[in-house]
This record gives structure tokens, sequence and C-alpha cells, in this order.
């Protein structure tokens, strides 16, 4: 039986270590801002059922307005997010759809998202209950005490995280409740239903598939993004 996935965007951050007098989401890019091209994968995937989007709050009403013009019409609603991310997830985790069965949560600049990483994630969630986008890093990994090397590190046991991170419904939220009750929070999704002993799936993600937190990234996505 077919999971109910819903996808929930998150894009309440102001981009500040990005810099400029508009958030990295809502800068344009071929007449649209960068959040379009992110909803419209998920938009895309006949895997997904609905879409949630989580935005500033003074931003809220003019996006949500926008979703019918943009073609969005897997979009169930938007609601403001809060001071810090996990204020914002867990806002967007509390106006799912009844009928969610898995949540894929995704940073609103990872534009460059493919339908094939979706897929595998949603595969893998459905098996397990939980899983993540990552991609083995290319480069020596160091670790380093003050400005020499202490140590070079193995790096066949590391991972890059990316998003979307796919996860039970109930079990995500179990997750945020606990997270909240001991003050204990990451930037990581998966770092938190981690701390309550559920494993967390892998699954090959893209190296396309960047967070833009810089102008040069912007560059980047830019050139592979297609109006």
């Amino acid at each position: 039986m077919k999971e109910n996935v819903t996808a929930l965007i998150v894009a309440a951050g102001q981009g500040k270590r990005f810099g400029g007098p508009v958030s990295k989401q809502f800068v344009s890019c071929h007449g649209k801002p960068l959040l379009f091209y992110t909803l419209r994968v998920f938009q895309q995937s006949p895997l997904i059922n609905a879409i949630c989007l989580v935005l500033p709050p003074d931003l809220l009403d003019f996006y949500a307005a926008q979703m019918r013009d943009w073609g969005i019409h897997k979009f169930h609603r938007a609601v403001a997010g809060g001071a810090e991310r996990h204020d914002s997830v867990s806002a967007g985790l509390a106006v799912l759809p009844e009928e969610t069965g898995l949540v894929a949560i995704h940073d609103g600049v990872r534009p460059l998202l493919s339908l094939d990483v979706i897929a595998r994630c949603v595969a893998a969630a459905g098996m397990h209950g939980a899983a993540i986008a990552a991609v083995p890093p290319r480069d020596t990994i160091k670790r380093i005490d003050g400005d020499r090397v202490a140590e070079t590190i193995d790096r066949r046991r590391l991972i890059l995280v990316q998003t979307p991170q796919i996860f039970r419904k109930d079990l995500i939220q179990s997750a945020y409740r606990k997270a909240y009750e001991c003050g204990d929070f990451s930037t990581d999704d998966a770092a938190l239903v981690e701390a309550t002993g559920h494993p967390v799936q892998v699954v090959m993600g893209d190296y396309r598939n960047i967070k833009i937190t810089s102008h040069e990234d912007l560059v980047f996505v830019q050139a592979f993004l297609e109006p």
C-alpha cells in the first residue's frame, strides 16, 4: 500500500550568513524566488501527496497566496515559523494533514533536489521509519588543534547530510515532544530521532543538492536551475 507522504518545506530562516536585504529563499532566479523551484520538485513527485510550508510571519499571507499561481496544487497549508529552526519544524508538524504517514522535511533553500533522491528516501523511510539523504565527503578531512593537524579522519565512515529527511509522522512528532521536554535540540531533525534510540537509514543523496548559504552557492544553483 502506498504511503501518504507530506512534504514539510522549512523556509522561515532569515539567512543571516547570506546577507542582503532579501532572505536567500526569496532571491529571484529566472523571475521567480528560489523557494518556487524547491516547491516545484515536490509538486512534480508522484510520491508526494501534500505540501506544508513554514514561512516568516510577515510573509506568510503573501507567499501562501502565490501557490495557485505557481501551480503548487498539492499545497495544504502554510504556517508561521518560530525563533529557531526547531520551532519552525515543530510548527509545521502541528498542521500536517491527518492522513499523513510519512513526513519529508526539506530545506527551502535546496532547490536542486531530484525526484530520484525523493524516491530513495521515501522507500527507505517506508521500510525503516526514518531515512536521510547524504553523500560521502570527497576531500580528505583532518581534525586540527589550533593551526596544526592533530589527526587525519577516515572519511569512509563519514557522510555529509542533506535533506529531505523522512520519518513516520508519529516518530518525528514524538521525537520533537521529547526534545522540548528535555530542552535538547539540534539543527538536524534526524538527531532528535536518533536520541530516541530509533535507527536512521542513510540513502545516497546528490552532490548538486546543496543548501544555499553564500552568494557562490547561488551562482552554482542558478547554473542548473531551469525556468
